[in-house]
Protein backbone atom coordinates (compact mmCIF):
# COMPACT_ATOMS: atom_id res chain seq x y z
CA UNK A 1 0.00 0.00 0.00
CA UNK A 2 1.26 3.63 -1.03
CA UNK A 3 -0.73 6.51 0.06
CA UNK A 4 1.97 8.73 -1.03
CA UNK A 5 1.21 11.21 -4.28
CA UNK A 6 1.83 14.57 -5.81
CA UNK A 7 0.15 17.28 -3.99
CA UNK A 8 -3.27 17.55 -5.98
CA UNK A 9 -6.23 18.83 -5.95
CA UNK A 10 -8.28 16.31 -7.73
CA UNK A 11 -11.26 14.81 -5.72
CA UNK A 12 -10.11 12.90 -2.77
CA UNK A 13 -11.22 10.61 -0.07
CA UNK A 14 -10.90 11.84 3.44
CA UNK A 15 -11.23 10.21 6.58
CA UNK A 16 -12.34 13.13 9.12
CA UNK A 17 -11.62 11.78 12.22
CA UNK A 18 -12.26 13.62 15.99
CA UNK A 19 -12.17 12.44 19.44
CA UNK A 20 -15.77 11.17 20.14
CA UNK A 21 -15.11 9.91 23.95
CA UNK A 22 -17.77 11.56 26.36
CA UNK A 23 -18.36 11.89 29.52
CA UNK A 24 -14.70 11.95 31.33
CA UNK A 25 -14.63 15.62 32.41
CA UNK A 26 -17.56 17.92 33.47
CA UNK A 27 -18.38 20.29 31.35
CA UNK A 28 -20.66 23.46 31.72
CA UNK A 29 -23.83 24.34 28.79
CA UNK A 30 -22.07 27.40 28.45
CA UNK A 31 -18.36 25.70 27.60
CA UNK A 32 -17.90 26.22 24.53
CA UNK A 33 -14.79 23.47 24.40
CA UNK A 34 -17.36 21.39 24.98
CA UNK A 35 -17.85 17.33 22.79
CA UNK A 36 -21.46 19.11 21.41
CA UNK A 37 -19.51 21.95 19.78
CA UNK A 38 -16.65 19.77 18.51
CA UNK A 39 -19.56 17.69 16.87
CA UNK A 40 -20.63 21.00 15.27
CA UNK A 41 -17.13 21.68 14.15
CA UNK A 42 -16.66 18.78 12.69
CA UNK A 43 -19.91 18.64 10.56
CA UNK A 44 -19.70 21.92 9.24
CA UNK A 45 -15.55 21.48 8.43
CA UNK A 46 -16.99 18.31 6.30
CA UNK A 47 -19.47 20.48 4.60
CA UNK A 48 -16.81 22.51 3.67
CA UNK A 49 -14.52 19.90 2.27
CA UNK A 50 -17.52 18.03 0.31
CA UNK A 51 -17.70 21.69 -1.07
CA UNK A 52 -14.27 21.24 -3.06
CA UNK A 53 -15.37 17.87 -4.43
CA UNK A 54 -13.70 15.46 -1.31
CA UNK A 55 -15.64 12.23 -1.08
CA UNK A 56 -15.75 12.85 3.15
CA UNK A 57 -16.41 10.04 5.78
CA UNK A 58 -16.85 11.31 9.49
CA UNK A 59 -15.09 8.48 11.35
CA UNK A 60 -15.38 8.92 15.51
CA UNK A 61 -12.99 7.29 17.69
CA UNK A 62 -13.75 6.67 21.45
CA UNK A 63 -12.66 3.70 23.34
CA UNK A 64 -12.19 1.13 20.86
CA UNK A 65 -8.65 1.86 18.87
CA UNK A 66 -9.18 -2.08 17.46
CA UNK A 67 -12.65 -1.28 15.76
CA UNK A 68 -11.57 2.34 14.47
CA UNK A 69 -8.37 0.35 12.86
CA UNK A 70 -10.38 -1.86 11.11
CA UNK A 71 -12.51 0.96 10.03
CA UNK A 72 -10.20 3.23 8.78
CA UNK A 73 -8.35 -0.31 6.92
CA UNK A 74 -11.94 -0.66 5.20
CA UNK A 75 -12.65 2.65 4.34
CA UNK A 76 -8.93 3.06 2.71
CA UNK A 77 -8.58 7.41 2.62
CA UNK A 78 -6.73 8.77 0.58
CA UNK A 79 -6.12 11.12 3.59
CA UNK A 80 -6.88 11.13 7.29
CA UNK A 81 -7.91 14.96 8.32
CA UNK A 82 -6.84 14.89 11.98
CA UNK A 83 -9.51 16.68 14.43
CA UNK A 84 -8.24 14.61 17.52
CA UNK A 85 -7.48 16.07 20.51
CA UNK A 86 -7.18 15.22 24.18
CA UNK A 87 -9.79 15.49 26.39
CA UNK A 88 -8.29 14.11 29.50
CA UNK A 89 -5.67 15.91 31.30
CA UNK A 90 -2.72 15.27 31.30
CA UNK A 91 -2.96 12.27 28.16
CA UNK A 92 -1.18 12.25 25.23
CA UNK A 93 -3.47 10.40 22.84
CA UNK A 94 -3.21 12.86 20.14
CA UNK A 95 0.45 12.16 19.58
CA UNK A 96 0.19 8.49 19.54
CA UNK A 97 -3.08 8.68 17.31
CA UNK A 98 -0.47 10.42 14.70
CA UNK A 99 1.70 7.50 15.22
CA UNK A 100 -0.89 5.27 14.61
CA UNK A 101 -1.98 6.56 11.76
CA UNK A 102 1.27 7.35 10.16
CA UNK A 103 2.27 3.60 10.91
CA UNK A 104 -0.63 2.08 8.99
CA UNK A 105 0.01 3.65 6.12
CA UNK A 106 -1.87 6.57 5.69
CA UNK A 107 -0.95 10.09 4.99
CA UNK A 108 -2.61 12.47 8.01
CA UNK A 109 -3.03 15.91 8.14
CA UNK A 110 -1.01 18.36 10.10
CA UNK A 111 2.12 17.92 12.29
CA UNK A 112 3.88 14.51 12.60
CA UNK A 113 3.85 12.86 16.19
CA UNK A 114 6.80 14.21 17.37
CA UNK A 115 5.43 18.11 16.97
CA UNK A 116 2.06 16.89 18.57
CA UNK A 117 3.88 15.81 21.85
CA UNK A 118 6.18 18.98 22.19
CA UNK A 119 3.20 20.94 22.20
CA UNK A 120 2.05 19.56 25.02
CA UNK A 121 5.88 19.28 26.46
CA UNK A 122 5.46 22.93 27.03
CA UNK A 123 8.82 22.81 29.20
CA UNK A 124 10.50 20.25 26.62
CA UNK A 125 10.13 23.06 23.77
CA UNK A 126 10.91 26.24 25.86
CA UNK A 127 14.22 24.65 26.53
CA UNK A 128 14.69 23.64 22.87
CA UNK A 129 13.69 26.85 21.43
CA UNK A 130 16.03 28.47 23.96
CA UNK A 131 19.06 26.00 23.07
CA UNK A 132 18.38 27.64 19.55
CA UNK A 133 18.38 31.23 20.39
CA UNK A 134 14.78 31.99 20.21
CA UNK A 135 13.71 33.50 23.08
CA UNK A 136 11.53 32.05 25.51
CA UNK A 137 10.04 34.00 28.73
CA UNK A 138 12.57 34.39 31.90
CA UNK A 139 12.83 31.92 35.20
CA UNK A 140 10.99 28.70 32.83
CA UNK A 141 11.03 26.03 35.37
CA UNK A 142 9.24 22.94 35.85
CA UNK A 143 8.10 21.80 38.97
CA UNK A 144 7.48 18.60 40.35
CA UNK A 145 6.94 19.20 43.89
CA UNK A 146 5.58 22.26 46.14
CA UNK A 147 9.45 21.76 47.45
CA UNK A 148 11.04 22.38 44.27
CA UNK A 149 9.78 26.40 44.65
CA UNK A 150 12.92 26.93 47.14
CA UNK A 151 15.28 25.95 44.86
CA UNK A 152 15.30 28.65 42.49
CA UNK A 153 15.58 33.01 42.97
CA UNK A 154 12.35 34.24 41.18
CA UNK A 155 11.54 37.36 39.78
CA UNK A 156 7.40 38.13 40.13
CA UNK A 157 5.06 38.25 39.25
CA UNK A 158 5.36 34.54 37.52
CA UNK A 159 2.73 32.53 35.92
CA UNK A 160 1.80 29.09 36.75
CA UNK A 161 0.14 26.25 34.64
CA UNK A 162 0.12 22.52 34.08
CA UNK A 163 3.17 21.81 31.91
CA UNK A 164 1.48 19.14 29.38
CA UNK A 165 -1.69 21.21 28.98
CA UNK A 166 -3.22 23.76 25.62
CA UNK A 167 -6.04 25.09 25.34
CA UNK A 168 -6.06 27.38 28.16
CA UNK A 169 -6.60 24.46 30.83
CA UNK A 170 -5.14 25.28 33.94
CA UNK A 171 -5.22 28.88 33.62
CA UNK A 172 -7.15 30.93 36.10
CA UNK A 173 -7.22 33.53 38.32
CA UNK A 174 -5.09 32.72 40.46
CA UNK A 175 -2.47 31.63 37.94
CA UNK A 176 -0.55 35.04 38.12
CA UNK A 177 1.03 35.47 41.25
CA UNK A 178 3.07 37.72 43.04
CA UNK A 179 4.68 35.87 46.20
CA UNK A 180 6.27 32.88 47.04
CA UNK A 181 3.54 31.87 49.21
CA UNK A 182 1.31 32.28 46.37
CA UNK A 183 3.83 30.43 44.32
CA UNK A 184 3.36 27.27 46.01
CA UNK A 185 -0.21 27.26 46.48
CA UNK A 186 -0.83 27.35 42.73
CA UNK A 187 1.79 25.05 42.29
CA UNK A 188 0.26 22.78 44.90
CA UNK A 189 -3.12 23.76 42.89
CA UNK A 190 -1.47 22.22 39.23
CA UNK A 191 -0.22 19.23 40.95
CA UNK A 192 -3.28 18.20 42.79
CA UNK A 193 -5.91 19.18 40.49
CA UNK A 194 -4.01 18.44 37.16
CA UNK A 195 -1.79 15.28 38.37
CA UNK A 196 1.25 16.84 36.29
CA UNK A 197 4.22 19.06 37.10
CA UNK A 198 3.51 23.02 36.91
CA UNK A 199 5.23 25.21 34.98
CA UNK A 200 6.46 28.56 35.85
CA UNK A 201 7.76 31.50 33.80
CA UNK A 202 7.72 35.25 34.50
CA UNK A 203 4.75 36.89 33.61
CA UNK A 204 5.24 39.46 30.11
CA UNK A 205 3.53 42.46 30.83
CA UNK A 206 3.20 43.35 27.18
CA UNK A 207 0.91 42.72 24.17
CA UNK A 208 0.27 39.28 22.83
CA UNK A 209 0.06 37.71 19.91
CA UNK A 210 -0.59 34.84 17.67
CA UNK A 211 1.05 34.09 13.87
CA UNK A 212 -0.56 31.61 12.13
CA UNK A 213 0.77 29.50 9.75
CA UNK A 214 -0.10 27.50 6.75
CA UNK A 215 1.30 25.10 4.86
CA UNK A 216 4.28 22.31 4.00
CA UNK A 217 7.58 23.51 2.55
CA UNK A 218 5.62 26.96 0.80
CA UNK A 219 4.77 27.54 4.12
CA UNK A 220 2.30 30.75 4.17
CA UNK A 221 2.28 33.07 7.44
CA UNK A 222 -1.13 34.31 8.18
CA UNK A 223 -2.00 37.95 9.34
CA UNK A 224 -0.76 38.99 13.05
CA UNK A 225 -3.35 39.23 15.69
CA UNK A 226 -3.21 40.40 18.43
CA UNK A 227 -5.14 39.73 21.46
CA UNK A 228 -6.95 42.48 23.43
CA UNK A 229 -6.93 42.56 27.02
CA UNK A 230 -7.78 46.91 27.82
CA UNK A 231 -11.41 46.02 28.77
CA UNK A 232 -10.22 43.58 31.44
CA UNK A 233 -10.74 44.24 35.02
CA UNK A 234 -8.04 44.58 36.92
CA UNK A 235 -8.69 42.23 39.66
CA UNK A 236 -8.64 39.41 36.88
CA UNK A 237 -4.73 38.97 34.85
CA UNK A 238 -4.62 39.88 31.35
CA UNK A 239 -3.85 36.02 30.09
CA UNK A 240 -6.11 33.69 27.70
CA UNK A 241 -6.97 31.29 30.33
CA UNK A 242 -10.22 28.61 29.57
CA UNK A 243 -12.95 31.23 30.63
CA UNK A 244 -11.44 33.49 28.42
CA UNK A 245 -11.03 31.04 25.35
CA UNK A 246 -14.45 28.67 26.01
CA UNK A 247 -17.09 30.08 28.90
CA UNK A 248 -19.39 32.27 26.83
CA UNK A 249 -20.71 33.90 30.01
CA UNK A 250 -17.70 34.50 32.08
CA UNK A 251 -16.11 38.35 32.73
CA UNK A 252 -12.35 36.64 30.82
CA UNK A 253 -14.61 35.89 27.63
CA UNK A 254 -16.55 39.07 27.38
CA UNK A 255 -13.67 41.42 28.25
CA UNK A 256 -10.98 39.56 26.17
CA UNK A 257 -11.04 40.47 22.07
CA UNK A 258 -8.93 39.83 18.59
CA UNK A 259 -7.72 42.25 16.69
CA UNK A 260 -6.43 40.92 13.62
CA UNK A 261 -4.77 42.56 11.23
CA UNK A 262 -3.13 43.82 14.76
CA UNK A 263 -1.81 47.29 13.93
CA UNK A 264 1.89 46.54 14.14
CA UNK A 265 5.23 48.85 13.26
CA UNK A 266 6.81 46.89 10.01
CA UNK A 267 10.06 45.78 12.54
CA UNK A 268 8.14 44.39 15.30
CA UNK A 269 5.83 42.36 13.13
CA UNK A 270 9.34 41.14 10.50
CA UNK A 271 10.54 40.02 13.89
CA UNK A 272 7.19 38.29 15.14
CA UNK A 273 7.18 36.58 11.92
CA UNK A 274 10.60 35.39 12.18
CA UNK A 275 10.66 33.67 15.64
CA UNK A 276 7.52 32.30 15.18
CA UNK A 277 8.26 30.52 12.04
CA UNK A 278 11.89 29.62 13.34
CA UNK A 279 9.71 27.88 16.41
CA UNK A 280 7.31 26.54 14.04
CA UNK A 281 9.78 24.79 12.61
CA UNK A 282 12.23 23.83 15.68
CA UNK A 283 9.64 21.57 16.78
CA UNK A 284 8.99 19.57 13.18
CA UNK A 285 5.56 21.48 12.64
CA UNK A 286 4.05 20.71 9.11
CA UNK A 287 0.58 21.78 7.45
CA UNK A 288 -0.80 24.22 10.20
CA UNK A 289 0.00 25.91 13.40
CA UNK A 290 -0.36 28.88 15.84
CA UNK A 291 2.63 30.84 17.83
CA UNK A 292 1.68 32.23 20.87
CA UNK A 293 4.37 35.21 21.83
CA UNK A 294 4.35 38.34 23.98
CA UNK A 295 6.51 41.04 24.60
CA UNK A 296 8.49 41.83 27.61
CA UNK A 297 8.71 44.74 29.73
CA UNK A 298 11.35 45.83 27.27
CA UNK A 299 9.25 45.11 23.54
CA UNK A 300 11.06 42.14 23.19
CA UNK A 301 9.07 39.16 21.63
CA UNK A 302 8.74 36.05 23.42
CA UNK A 303 7.67 32.39 22.33
CA UNK A 304 4.87 31.60 24.98
CA UNK A 305 3.50 28.17 22.96
CA UNK A 306 3.72 26.37 19.74
CA UNK A 307 0.94 24.97 18.93
CA UNK A 308 0.40 22.08 16.28
CA UNK A 309 -3.11 21.23 16.69
CA UNK A 310 -4.35 24.67 16.65
CA UNK A 311 -8.47 24.70 16.35
CA UNK A 312 -9.50 25.02 12.49
CA UNK A 313 -12.99 26.31 13.85
CA UNK A 314 -14.07 28.88 11.26
CA UNK A 315 -13.94 32.57 11.89
CA UNK A 316 -11.79 31.53 15.22
CA UNK A 317 -8.13 31.56 15.62
CA UNK A 318 -6.07 30.36 12.60
CA UNK A 319 -9.07 30.29 10.11
CA UNK A 320 -10.05 34.09 10.93
CA UNK A 321 -6.40 34.85 10.14
CA UNK A 322 -6.72 32.90 6.68
CA UNK A 323 -9.38 34.82 5.99
CA UNK A 324 -8.02 38.47 6.76
CA UNK A 325 -5.67 37.27 4.28
CA UNK A 326 -8.08 36.48 1.31
CA UNK A 327 -7.81 32.87 2.22
CA UNK A 328 -11.67 31.02 2.17
CA UNK A 329 -12.42 28.75 4.70
CA UNK A 330 -12.56 25.56 2.45
CA UNK A 331 -9.64 26.58 0.67
CA UNK A 332 -7.90 26.87 4.11
CA UNK A 333 -9.16 22.87 4.77
CA UNK A 334 -7.23 22.61 0.91
CA UNK A 335 -4.37 24.15 2.08
CA UNK A 336 -3.92 21.82 4.83
CA UNK A 337 -4.38 18.53 2.59
CA UNK A 338 -1.90 19.53 0.23
CA UNK A 339 0.48 20.09 2.92
CA UNK A 340 -0.23 16.57 3.88
CA UNK A 341 -0.20 14.81 0.56
CA UNK A 342 3.34 16.18 0.38
CA UNK A 343 4.27 14.98 3.44
CA UNK A 344 7.22 16.40 5.72
CA UNK A 345 10.64 16.28 4.46
CA UNK A 346 13.23 13.26 5.50
CA UNK A 347 9.92 11.25 6.27
CA UNK A 348 10.19 7.84 6.00
CA UNK A 349 7.30 5.94 6.19
CA UNK A 350 7.51 2.32 6.28
CA UNK A 351 3.81 1.02 6.92
CA UNK A 352 3.18 -1.95 9.16
CA UNK A 353 0.86 -4.79 7.64
CA UNK A 354 -2.44 -6.09 9.54
CA UNK A 355 -2.79 -8.76 11.58
CA UNK A 356 -3.74 -11.84 9.25
CA UNK A 357 -6.13 -13.74 11.66
CA UNK A 358 -6.84 -17.13 10.55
Amino acid sequence: MNHRCRRSRKSLHVALVYNAATGLLPVSPEDRGSTADLRKMIHHMARALRSLGHRVTILPLADDLFTFHRKLRRLEPDVVFNQYDDVVHGVFSEMLFAAIVQMMGFRITGSPALALGLSRYKHTTSKLLHGLGIPIPPCTEVLEKVGDVDLHEWKFPLIVQPSHEDAGIGLDRNSVVRSKKALRNQVRHVLQEYKQPALVQLFLPGREFNVGIVGGKRTRLMPLAEVQYEDMPPEIPPIMSYAAKWIETSLEYKKTSILCPAEVEPALASQLYDIALRAFRAVRGWGYGRVDIRLDEEGNPRVLEVNCNASLEEDIGLARSAKRAGIHYPQLLQMIIDAAIEGPPYDVSIPMQPFNHA
